[in-house]
């Protein structure tokens, strides 16, 4: 099956793309993109172990079961005053 991952912020920086798809296997959840993220190499080696993520703009739980064309956006946290 095949995701899109969004990045935003500081994960667009480190990622160094603002979009990828992803190839998974049936059954992963969102705990499994993070992991290979991080296995991946790169800037997104320095990704959370438990990062804010939504799938299809609703925030949820890295144990989440993924679909087939599921959006998996990646939210930095945010500081200001």
């Amino acid at each position: 099956m095949e995701v899109d991952i969004l990045f935003f912020a500081l994960y667009r920086e480190l990622a160094g793309t603002a979009r990828m798809r992803m190839t998974l296997s049936s059954g992963c959840v969102v705990s499994d993109v993070v992991t290979r993220l991080k296995a991946g190499g790169g800037g997104l080696t320095s990704l959370p172990s438990q990062p804010v993520v939504a799938v299809n703009r609703e925030y949820v739980p890295l144990s989440t079961p993924l679909s087939s064309g599921d959006e998996v956006a990646f939210i930095p946290p945010v500081s200001g005053g």
